[in-house]
């Protein structure tokens, strides 16, 4: 029986507020209907409710999965009541129209991140289907139907419902667009993390030691990609330019990220600072491992997406000033980075010098209260298992080119050193291979041409981003000065000439780390040889561009 009340259709797995919505909407004159917890939820406080078996005069089968999908409730949401065919079905068929639908989904993105994981019934269980069947249907109709995925939304909408004085069809049309927008949004977004979620199930994510062509089987064979717009940043590389911060559905999945990270102090983070920032936390990660178990602190110092200063060491004032030391002119106005809980001797060491932004797992709190006496400080705060940054994972890289994206698989380079063979007549000593890896490990990370140079387990010199390799070197070594002498040089890619080598062994460096793979390795091996320099072939390129 039609009460000539407006109707209003309540389903929804979070509950936040809905009982003060639902409150609101009666006293507006709706008349209630809901399905399972929703209403004995509604009940409770005390509303009458309509359930939709009411409605549809069909019981809820198979343990719920089953309640919404008839054409008793799909009817009234998708008939366009401005046409005098679909008003004069209604009436026929003595169904009653549905103005508003308050409906959000099963959290299907929390149970796939469950931990322990979900069986493979139990998260099957987890994808809603009636749900975003009737969010979709109330989008399509939003001329007619009211559609509310979000609980953020419940007060704007019945502010709005105020201002008509309870008549539906007096919510303009542009804010029926903000909402069909945001439902259309929310189930797409659904859609994307469960395929994403039982491609990774069912295909398995392509893993470090597959071939190449396991990894490439791996990828999805269409691109899916979904992310929620946190802010809007104060522009983008310039001024001229709009910027957003954007976070991925999963990124609140029990782990701390850049995106989800606690900022404070100073001025908002630009899209520069993020860009930086991800940068010298991707490093920073690489380092944060337990393979110097000697010299556990790391401290990365990144300017404009390139590392000028990187050190290990036994303890954060040492891996700071050995990493200022690499590069401190270029240092002014970095992003440093540290894989422990920052203390307030190193906040202290860190004092003279003008850091963007500083990050960590942690602060103490008189290392805090110490930097934030200089108010244009911010500090990012990556909370961390055991106050220590965890190791760099393994991760999909997207990019996207003209008409598309590229797409691939990035992680920590894994290097079989005790296959890595010494091509030289000097053979590379303990004390080299321990320092190559480090380099190694840095020059991973600089942007191609890299050349990196190392004493012990800090960089003395850094010669990103160039077109030349041989260029790369004399920037390297110019801005390690005497330090080159004995240092240890890593390139990410092979010398194509023997002039990078010779240039090399001009500043100093007395050991090298390269992949190999010239048709001139021996024209480079035997320049080696001439100048006395100890030489390992990793065949591993590392290429970041």
């Amino acid at each position: 029986m039609d009460s000539g009340k407006p109707r209003a259709l309540l389903s929804v797995w979070d509950k936040t507020g809905i009982v003060e919505f639902a409150t609101s909407l009666v006293n507006l004159g709706f008349e209630l209907i809901s399905t399972g917890g929703t209403a004995r939820k509604l009940k409770e406080a005390g509303l009458e409710v309509m359930s939709v078996s009411d409605v549809t005069q069909h019981p809820e089968i198979f343990d719920g999965r089953v309640k919404t999908l008839h054409p008793a409730i799909h009817g009234p949401l998708l008939a366009r009541m401005q046409k005098e065919e679909d008003r004069q079905g209604m009436k026929d068929l003595q169904y009653t129209p549905i103005s508003l639908v308050a409906c959000n989904l099963y959290p299907f993105v929390a149970a796939a991140s469950a931990d322990p994981p979900l069986d493979k019934d139990a998260l099957l269980e987890m994808i809603d289907i009636g749900g975003p069947t009737m969010v979709r249907a109330s989008a399509k109709n939003h001329a007619n139907v009211i559609i509310c995925c979000n609980p953020m939304d419940y007060d704007s909408i019945i502010a709005d419902l105020q201002k008509s004085e309870g008549n539906p069809s007096g919510l303009p049309i542009s804010r029926r667009q903000e909402l069909a927008l945001t439902a259309y949004q929310h189930t797409a977004s659904y859609d994307v993390a469960i395929a994403n979620t039982l491609h990774a199930r069912w295909n398995g994510i392509p893993e470090a030691f597959d071939s190449i062509e396991e990894q490439s089987s791996r990828f999805h064979n269409t691109l899916l990609a979904s992310s929620i717009k946190m802010e809007t940043l104060r522009y983008g590389e310039n001024g001229h330019q709009s910027a957003a911060l954007f976070v991925d559905d999963d990124a609140y999945g029990g782990r701390s990220t850049l995106v989800t990270a606690h900022v404070e102090g100073g001025k908002a983070m630009s899209y520069n600072n993020y860009s930086d920032a991800d940068a010298t936390l991707r490093l920073c990660r690489s380092l944060s491992t337990d393979e110097w178990p000697e010299t556990p602190h790391a401290c990365v110092i990144v300017k404009h997406n390139n590392p000028c200063g990187v050190a290990l060491a036994a303890n954060q004032v040492d891996a700071y000033r050995n990493a200022l030391a690499s590069d401190p002119e270029s240092a002014f106005g970095s992003i440093i980075c540290f894989n422990e809980i920052v203390t307030l001797d190193t906040a202290q060491a860190m004092a003279e010098l003008f850091i963007e932004v500083l990050i960590a797992p942690g602060y103490t709190k008189e290392a805090k209260d110490f930097i934030m006496q200089k108010g244009n400080r911010r500090l990012l705060t990556i909370e961390s298992p055991n106050d220590r940054l965890a190791p760099l994972e393994r991760k999909r890289i997207l990019k996207q080119i003209e008409g598309g994206w590229i797409v691939q698989t990035e992680e920590p380079p894994i290097i079989d050193w005790a296959s890595a063979k010494t091509v030289t007549e000097r053979a590379v000593t303990k004390e080299e291979i321990d320092s190559m890896k480090f380099a190694v490990r840095v020059c991973e990370q600089v942007k191609s041409n890299a050349i990196v140079m190392v004493q012990g387990l800090a960089t003395v010199g850094i010669g990103p981003g160039q077109t030349s390799r041989v260029e790369a070197v004399r920037i390297a070594a110019r801005r390690a000065g005497e330090r080159a002498k004995g240092s240890v040089l890593a390139s990410d890619a092979f010398f194509p000439f023997a002039d990078g080598l010779e240039q090399a062994a001009e500043a100093g460096a007395s050991a090298i780390v390269q992949p190999g793979g010239s048709i001139r390795d021996q024209e480079v091996i035997d320049a080696a040889n001439r100048l006395g320099i100890a030489m390992l072939f990793t065949g591993h390129r590392l290429f970041r561009h």
